[in-house]
């Protein structure tokens, strides 16, 4: 298929999630993984209509996303991989959503760089939830405390959870425990599910997906 046939089937199933699971129509919004593709291949998602994208590295981000972005406006782009401390303000500058806010020395640089570049980035809190080493990540058990940390010592809005399920395990059970959290934090946004299991995350309440190679192909 043409990208933009992946695309159009991807949309369709999140629609067809969206009435299985009893969810109103576009509850759940799809962020188009763009990671390691240039321009060239990304353009065509843009002219079929997407508008949030999503991306690993901030160095790479800066190669493409400045014209893109002055090329459509409305673009909303979502910082997904981990944040080193030394890209933050590159990234406060460039990004519109970070999803991996997951440690107090991040946060409180993202905090003191949105107050000297006067800019406002909409923040995720990253949820290891299946305790993994390798993964970035707040422990479950610590997520509470830490959105109330961001909240009430650095003046942070957290507005939404996000997390990547071990790859050999069944998705569900992290994707309910990351809702649950959320309710505990009462956070509203769930960042849940990626090309292989994105239909199951809105089962659970995502109310967004990551999908990448189901849109873009293989790596």
């Amino acid at each position: 298929m043409e990208l933009q046939e992946r695309l159009n089937d991807v949309r369709a199933r999140i629609s067809a999630a969206e009435r299985q699971s009893q969810r109103p129509a576009g509850s759940v919004q799809l962020v188009a993984v763009s990671k390691t593709f240039d321009a060239e291949v990304i353009r065509p998602a843009i002219a079929a209509g997407q508008r949030i994208f999503g991306e690993n590295r901030v160095q790479e981000s800066q190669g493409k996303w400045p014209e893109l972005k002055t090329e459509t406006p409305g673009i909303e782009l979502h910082l997904i991989g981990p944040l080193q401390s030394n890209k933050v303000a590159d990234a406060v500058a460039l990004f519109d959503v970070i999803e991996t806010v997951d440690r107090e020395k991040i946060a409180r640089a993202i905090a003191g760089e949105m107050k000297r570049q006067g800019k406002t980035v909409r923040l995720y809190v990253q949820v290891n939830s299946g305790l993994e080493p390798q993964k970035a990540g707040i422990a479950p058990a610590d997520t509470p405390a830490f959105v109330y940390f961001c909240r009430n010592e650095l003046g942070l809005s957290i507005e939404g959870l996000m997390c990547i399920p071990p790859a050999e395990e069944n998705p569900g059970p992290h994707f309910a425990l990351l809702a649950k959290i959320a309710r505990q934090c009462r956070v509203e946004k769930l960042s849940m599910g990626m090309s292989g299991d994105y239909e199951t995350a809105v089962a659970f309440g995502a109310t967004s997906v990551r999908v990448g190679s189901a849109i873009f192909g293989a790596r």
